[in-house]
């Protein structure tokens, strides 16, 4: 959020319809810095109760890291989701990133103390591999049923079939957290980090044989981008029972026509969802709505 200038705080108010009920919505920031939500003017005392309350997908230009980025960005997806469907889960990936600071913190401090007691490391080994066993079943569950969603799309808007493999790489497929804990301590304590768990999973895509962000091209890369997306919108509105706020942000660009009349036909079909789209081409994209049938609100700026 921007303050105008020559202010120290704003309020932001919105109302919402939520299965049939309207909600009232509020974000502020205090001159002091704190920061304050409440639902229908009843305050979050953690704003991690509010994940999932209104589940939006946005789809912007900067998300195609997702695709050719670090690992990072994928765990990101993936926990963000799953955090919207489920709240232990959300639990789990506060505790294990808190666990996980703590532990680094004592393998940096380690090589410096005069006190080098292991058992410290042993307590902290125990609360990081419950915590990362919990995320990795989940998360092993969930993929199992979300990447063959992924790969039907992806052909769906390309218009013809692909071959395209979606893999969950994780250590823990082959080692439980406790074990590969053990297996990496003499590691830990020398590069003074805990390089294995959880934390370094990843999904990994491929083309044929050969990795996908090599070889892909833009219009590949923006099918794959789509087809994540338009699974996460399913999955939200399945297990939900809603649909949530799909947010199209200049999406378009190096993107064929046939690829961008595909994606919306797929997403604006749907009347229970909500859509917001911004384009730099207004004919493109009115021409494209202009045969789907359904109601919209064009703005022009």
């Amino acid at each position: 959020m921007n303050i105008y200038q020559g202010h120290e705080g704003f309020r932001v108010e919105g109302y919402f319809n939520l299965n049939d009920k309207e909600e009232k919505a509020v974000c502020i920031l205090r001159e002091t810095g704190r920061k304050e939500f409440s639902i229908n003017d009843n305050l979050y005392t953690r704003f991690s109760k509010h994940i999932g309350h209104y589940p939006c997908v946005i789809i912007a230009p900067d998300d195609i890291q997702l695709i050719i980025g670090a690992s990072d960005e994928r765990r990101k997806f993936i926990d963000t989701l799953l955090s919207q469907l489920d709240h232990d889960y959300l639990q789990n990936l506060i505790n294990y990133t808190k666990i996980l600071q703590q532990r680094n913190s004592f393998l940096r401090s380690f090589n410096d103390s005069y006190n080098k007691d292991l058992s410290v490391l042993d307590v902290l080994d125990e609360q990081l591999a419950k915590e990362g066993g919990q995320i990795f079943l989940k998360r092993r569950e969930f993929l199992l049923k979300f990447l063959p969603i992924v790969k039907q799309l992806y052909n769906d808007i390309c218009q013809r079939y692909e071959d395209i493999t979606l893999f969950y790489e994780s250590e823990m497929h082959q080692l439980s957290m406790e074990e590969l804990l053990k297996h990496t301590r003499q590691k830990d304590l020398v590069v003074q980090r805990t390089s294995g768990g959880i934390h370094k999973d990843d999904l990994f895509f491929k083309l044929g044989e050969l990795p996908f962000k090599t070889i892909a091209s833009q219009g590949q890369r923006k099918s794959l981008l789509f087809a994540l997306k338009l699974a996460e919108m399913q999955i939200i509105k399945e297990e939900k029972h809603l649909s949530p706020l799909l947010l199209l942000d200049d999406v378009f660009e190096k993107l064929d026509e046939e690829r961008i009349s595909n994606l919306l036909v797929r997403v604006c079909n749907d009347e229970e969802t909500q859509i917001f789209i911004t384009d730099t081409n207004c004919k493109r994209l009115s021409q494209h709505l202009a045969g789907l049938e359904q109601p919209i609100q064009m703005i022009e700026l």
